[in-house]
């Protein structure tokens, strides 16, 4: 019953997706292309912005260029940097009272996908005051227009500035969850390399993972397009070509760059055709431990595949093609040597294979955040069972 449910629920949603309203941020990129930015708020009328961002970039200075333009182009601004990674309610609540008070007309979302997360769902609180954000959690909650949005990225990861997603923590219930409304997707992206170029490489990594998870994860599910896999297979290939470049070379500049557009494409493609269990699974461990959500997907995606097994043998040994792994070989062969290549690529970039700390007293509660987020919203290809689910949190904790 649970299954008919789910594989009905994503076939309705398949079926209207065309239908929905889908904007694709207007681009800018490219060296420097973030001090564009004021050109386009004045372009929108915007004169007054709330940036949100997180400590760390405001102690290291990233955003003075940005700052000096705004001052000369006359845009007020006032900064809010108390977002932390895995964002919660209260960051939220207290930026949204910040814009508020200052009269701003739009938001500037500077940083990884915390920033990004924390700045849509402060828009989406702003379009719907009578709505809490548990109230906005699910598909479709918004339904309003936001105010504008500018999403500046500075990892190469998450790829939040071109979906509709805005991922939140409840502190109370140590739980993630997703608020997802088209109408959150930012009107302007900036896909500038040179933000990223002082990346430490234990972020470079995670975030480079996340990428490889959603493109990934949204290869393999039942909700695929031709659209969505072609944004697939380009992020797989651009990751495999540049990740590690990035990671062992950081001021490689084309390395940056490839990797943002790999972050982009996989965002695009993720909005459109879902993620899945390695998604479900890493936001209860970022709930309940403060896991980076990367490095939790980078650690949890080799278990997954191939414990799906057959259901995403064709998918893999697709992707195999795509990086040039396993010629000749059978399908088989070459998805097992896809997976081989994730759990090689998260070594090289020294990636645990487990996670430390998982308590077995908490799997009954994870299992059940867990597939609450994937059933029925997720297109997996195979919809596992909890007693499955408790194999693979103990597959992730290391538990022989």
């Amino acid at each position: 019953m649970i299954k008919l449910y789910a594989r009905s629920y994503q076939r309705v949603l398949r079926i209207l997706s065309p239908a929905m309203p889908w904007r694709v941020p207007d681009l800018l990129e490219g060296e420097d292309s973030v001090l564009d930015l004021p050109t386009k708020l004045t372009e929108k009328g915007v004169k007054n912005v709330l940036i949100v961002t997180d400590a760390g970039i405001t102690k290291i200075g990233l955003m003075e260029p940005l700052l000096q333009k705004l001052n000369e182009a006359g845009i007020l601004y006032t900064i809010y940097d108390k977002t932390v990674p895995n964002p919660t309610i209260e960051n939220v609540e207290e930026a949204r009272e910040v814009y508020e008070i200052k009269g701003c007309e739009g938001i500037i979302a500077f940083g990884g996908g915390s920033p990004i997360d924390c700045a849509k769902a402060i828009a989406a609180r702003i379009s719907r005051p009578n709505k809490s954000v548990t109230q906005l959690k699910g598909v479709l909650k918004v339904r309003k227009k936001i105010p504008p949005l500018y999403a500046v990225p500075t990892t190469s990861g998450t790829g939040s500035e071109g979906t509709l997603a805005a991922v939140i923590s409840n502190k109370k219930t140590q739980e993630k969850f997703a608020i997802n409304d088209h109408s959150l997707i930012p009107h302007v992206a900036v896909l500038d390399p040179l933000l990223t170029i002082g990346l430490p490489k234990h972020i470079t990594s995670m975030t480079g993972m996340d990428a490889l998870t959603h493109a990934v994860e949204a290869y393999i599910g039942k909700s695929t397009t031709a659209e969505t896999r072609s944004y697939c297979t380009k992020a797989v290939k651009l990751i495999f070509e540049n990740l590690y470049e990035a990671y062992e070379n950081g001021s490689n500049v084309e390395a940056r760059k490839q990797m943002q557009q790999a972050s982009y494409f996989a965002g695009l493609a993720f909005t459109r055709s879902y993620v899945g269990y390695v998604h479900s699974i890493a936001h209860t461990l970022s709930g309940f431990y403060d896991v980076p959500h990367g490095l939790a997907n980078a650690v949890i995606m080799p278990h997954v595949l191939r414990y799906y097994g057959e259901a995403v043998q064709h998918s893999l040994a697709e992707l195999a093609d795509v990086v040039g792994i396993g010629k000749g070989e059978s399908l088989q062969r070459k998805a097992n040597l896809f997976i081989e290549a994730i759990e090689e690529m998260n070594a090289k970039l020294d990636i645990p294979n487990k996670i430390e700390g998982i308590l077995d007293q908490d799997f009954p509660k994870m299992i059940k955040h867990a597939q609450a987020e994937t059933i029925p919203l997720y297109p997996v290809p195979k919809l596992l069972k909890n007693d499955e689910l408790f194999y693979l949190y103990q597959a992730i904790q290391g538990t022989p």
